[in-house]
This record gives C-alpha cells, sequence and structure tokens, in this order.
C-alpha cells in the first residue's frame, strides 16, 4: 500500500469513527406518565440523542406532554418502535413483555423500568430473545447509580451480613404490582450485584393491608457463601427510609439511599487517609477504628443509567445492568413472593 492510499483509508476511518460518535441516536418513549416525564426529560438533556416521538395511550395525558414538549405523538407503539434507534419502556409492567419482544424482534435497543416482565415465563422469553437478537438491553435499577452507593467503588465490599429498610408512604400509582417487585426488587439487585452467591434458602412473610397485592413485607436471604440478609419494605410507612447496612470482616459500611450519605466504619489500616480515628480496648487487646464519611457527588440517578444506556450502545459494550440481571432480581423476587403465598395459605 501506497501512502497515499493508507493515507486515505487513516482519513476514511477516523471519518467513520468520527460519524458513529457524532450521529442522532434516535429514541422512542412508550409511557409518558409520572416517572416517564423524569425520563422525557433527562432524554432531552442528553447529548447526541433527540427523541422522535412517545407513545402513551391515555388521549389526556399524551395531549399535555405533546403541548407542552411539542413532541410527536405516535398512535401506535410499533409506529414508534420503527421510527427509532432505541426505546425506553417506562410503560406498566403488563405491557413490559410486548413492547421490549416487539422492538427487539425490530433490531432496536432496549431500556425498561424494572420489573423486566410480569412473569417469569415472559422474563425467560425475553432473555432468550436478547441473546438472539444481539441488541443492547438494560434494566432499570436506578439504585445502581444512586450517588451515595457509588461513592463506596473505592472500598472492597464483602458483606457477611446485610440489613435493609425500604419504607415508603402509600401511592396507589404503584400497586400494579406487590411491594416485593415495587419497592424490595431495588434492594434484591443491589445484594445480589455485592454478594455473588447463588440464595439457598429464603423465608418470607408479607401481608396485602390496601391493595390486593402484599404492601409490607420481611424476608431473609442464605446465600452460599454464608452471608445472610434481612430485608424489609413497607409502602404503607408514615415516613421514608431507604437505608442499606452492610457487616463484613472488620467494617460496617451504611448506605442511605433517600439522604445520598455513605459511611465506613472498621479497622484502621496504614493506608487509611482524611479519617477520624478512636482507639477501644478489647480482650485481644488496644484498636484503632476509623470512621470515613466518602465524598457523595451530585449526581442525577435516572440521567446516570440513560447514559449508561447510550454509551453501552455507542461504544458496543455490556449494559451497566444486563437482562440477567434483571432476570436475576425478578427471579428471587417471585420465589418470595411464592414463599409468602405458602404462608398465607398455611394459616
Amino acid at each position: 500500500m501506497t501512502i497515499w492510499a493508507f493515507g486515505k483509508s487513516l482519513i476514511k476511518y477516523s471519518f467513520y469513527n468520527l460519524r458513529s460518535f457524532i450521529v442522532m441516536l434516535k429514541i422512542g418513549i412508550l409511557g409518558v406518565g409520572h416517572l416517564g416525564k423524569f425520563h422525557l426529560n433527562n432524554w432531552l438533556e442528553i447529548p447526541n440523542t433527540t427523541v422522535v416521538g412517545f407513545f402513551d395511550p391515555d388521549d389526556e395525558n399524551a395531549s399535555k406532554v405533546e403541548e407542552k414538549y411539542k413532541i410527536k405523538r405516535f398512535n401506535e407503539a410499533e409506529l414508534l418502535i420503527d421510527s427509532v434507534d432505541a426505546v425506553d419502556i417506562v410503560a406498566p409492567t403488563i405491557h413490559h413483555f410486548e413492547l421490549c419482544e416487539l422492538a427487539m424482534k425490530k433490531g432496536k435497543h432496549v431500556f425498561v423500568e424494572k420489573p423486566l416482565a410480569n412473569t417469569m415465563d415472559e422474563a425467560r422469553l425475553l432473555v432468550k430473545l436478547a441473546r438472539e437478537s444481539h441488541v443492547k438491553f438494560q434494566v432499570g435499577h436506578v439504585e445502581r447509580f444512586n450517588p451515595a452507593y457509588l461513592s463506596l467503588e473505592q472500598f472492597e465490599l464483602q458483606p457477611m451480613f446485610i440489613e435493609v429498610h425500604r419504607l415508603a408512604q402509600f401511592n396507589p400509582r404503584g400497586t400494579d404490582v406487590s411491594v416485593i417487585l415495587d419497592l424490595m426488587i431495588h434492594d434484591i439487585d443491589i445484594i445480589l450485584k455485592l454478594v455473588k452467591s447463588n440464595v439457598n434458602y429464603i423465608s418470607a412473610n408479607g401481608v396485602a393491608v390496601l391493595s390486593d397485592t402484599p404492601d409490607i413485607a420481611n424476608v431473609r436471604l442464605e446465600f452460599d457463601n454464608g452471608c445472610v440478609a434481612n430485608l424489609t419494605s413497607s409502602r404503607i410507612s408514615m415516613k421514608k427510609m431507604r437505608k442499606m447496612r452492610l457487616f463484613q470482616r472488620d467494617a460496617y459500611i451504611g448506605i442511605d439511599f433517600l439522604d445520598k450519605k455513605a459511611e465506613v466504619i472498621k479497622l484502621s489500616s496504614p493506608g487509611d487517609k482524611n479519617v477520624f480515628t478512636f482507639d477501644i480496648d478489647t480482650p485481644h487487646g488496644k484498636k484503632t477504628i476509623a470512621i470515613a464519611n466518602p465524598i457523595v457527588e451530585n449526581g442525577n440517578a435516572i440521567k446516570m443509567e440513560l447514559e449508561a444506556f447510550v454509551q453501552s450502545i455507542k461504544e458496543n459494550k455490556e449494559t451497566a445492568v444486563t437482562i440477567f440481571d434483571g432476570f436475576s432480581a425478578m427471579e428471587v423476587a417471585h420465589k418470595i413472593l411464592d414463599k409468602i403465598s405458602q404462608r398465607q395459605n398455611q394459616l
């Protein structure tokens, strides 16, 4: 190859790389209810993406969105899917399967809010289809992008006991699914990410108070590696709380997902810097305790998860929360629901 030909090839290669980087990714939003509007507002701020339109069967809501945002409303989901590169599905859970299936069969990338699907059979079919279609598929487990959780990336987290309280005030909007699939599934996903071990035992109890499915539940998960997790979730609480406490050898880690705070209390080590320390007497001699409050950066978790989805498409890499992650969290959640159902049938 001559220098001139090589130069032309290099320019051509650089041009196509540049074009692939700056090309606008066409996005379609399926569902612009309460959460969908948050997604829409964030999409409008993400560079190199354009919202082609939205689909929402609620005429009154759709008219308001169309008027406010000046974005085209599609009367059929399929027409919108045909017009975009990727879809953001923020529709009720009962519609997740049909919309994800349609999008993947048309070769479109998919972001879908948790839970992945309405039933485990639907979830299995989506996993199979995702393997065959080779599209990028991300599940919206937004707590993975919570600044408090992200502030702990520098710490080695190997919990052996976990305690979680996720409490919310009652809101009829989320009662299309149980509190397990509405709230607790956030913590299930985080715990599975941290523990990296199979669940071998589940004990669970729950009560339906204001809806037809459990509104409050307490769960104990035991893992093959010996870790135990106790989770309490309620959507009929008088106050809000989203706290996770991790206990591991020589350390305690607290994560406040609601107030965006984190703390690490552990035995001091030579590498500790900028931490508060104090000594305590133990049966094994004096120990030095270090208390660290990691810096929690300001961040919009929804925007960050959508940006990560875009990045996975543009860089052709695995999504931050894969369809397999979404399936695993949903599988544990349904096993919990089965346990609750079995307990209630025994009463």
